[in-house]
């Protein structure tokens, strides 16, 4: 998402589609998004870091996470009911990495569409070669850049997993997605909560939730609604202001 900063997930987060990583391999992406280059770099954005990770071997980090004991903590079910999509809904998913959301984006917006954009060609390749596999027809994956989602048409809801700690410029890279938004549209953000705990990034790479809602007011956001139900992370829901 913004000139390698961030870095593709996605999660074990640090991840992608534009992603996320840990203190521990293992940790540095357990969300699901990728974003990134072999190295771990830090870049410093404000008083965080931005860590930019390479996800190039898709069927080892599908591994990680797609990996069923994500679900206790990420917890898919209470994010989609809190978003509430209608079926015809479109979505697009920043940091699609290996679908783990998109995927089931797609089965709750059987006449929608969900588009899971990734820095990371591979992972791309990776996620539609599943929906092909999985005969999920309304499931696209697209290859994203840095410093632009690359949306190909207006939709319902933008959603970024564990990769917004990783994108730099964030007031202007989140207030150019207004414009892909429809009417009623929103962005949904989940990242992960500071405070120690056995998946995600270290500290310093987290961000308050409080800082979120700052920078996407700037942006030209409001919040509409969160949850602090994840024991690792929040999700917060911005509409255009």
């Amino acid at each position: 998402m913004i000139q390698r900063r961030l870095a593709p997930f996605l999660a074990l987060l640090l991840l992608a589609g534009c992603a996320s990583g840990p203190a521990q391999e293992p940790q540095a992406r357990q969300g699901d998004h990728a974003h990134g280059d072999h190295a771990h770099g830090d870049h410093a954005h404000g008083d965080h870091a931005t860590v930019t990770h390479r996800f190039a071997d898709a069927e080892r980090w599908a591994k990680r996470f797609e990996d069923p004991a994500r679900d206790a903590w990420q917890q898919p079910d209470h994010v989609l009911a809190h978003l509430a999509l209608r079926p015809d809904a479109k979505v697009v998913d920043i940091g699609a990495a290996t679908g783990y959301f998109p995927v089931r984006f797609a089965k709750v917006v059987p006449q929608g569409r969900v588009y899971g954009v990734d820095v990371e060609p591979t992972l791309v390749n990776y996620l539609n070669l599943r929906a092909q596999r999985e005969g999920i027809a309304n499931l696209v994956g697209l290859v994203c850049a840095y410093d632009d989602p690359r949306i190909p048409e207006p939709v319902d809801l933008v959603f970024i997993c564990d990769t917004y700690h990783h994108v730099s410029e964030r007031v202007r890279y989140f207030g150019a997605i207004k414009q892909h938004l429809r009417e009623g549209g929103r962005l949904a953000v989940v990242d992960f909560k500071q405070g120690e705990f056995p998946v995600g990034p270290p500290d310093a790479h987290k961000l308050p939730a409080e800082k979120v809602v700052a920078e996407l007011e700037q942006a030209g956001y409001r919040l509409v609604s969160r949850s602090d139900e994840l024991p690792y992370q929040y999700l917060l829901v911005f509409a255009p202001r």
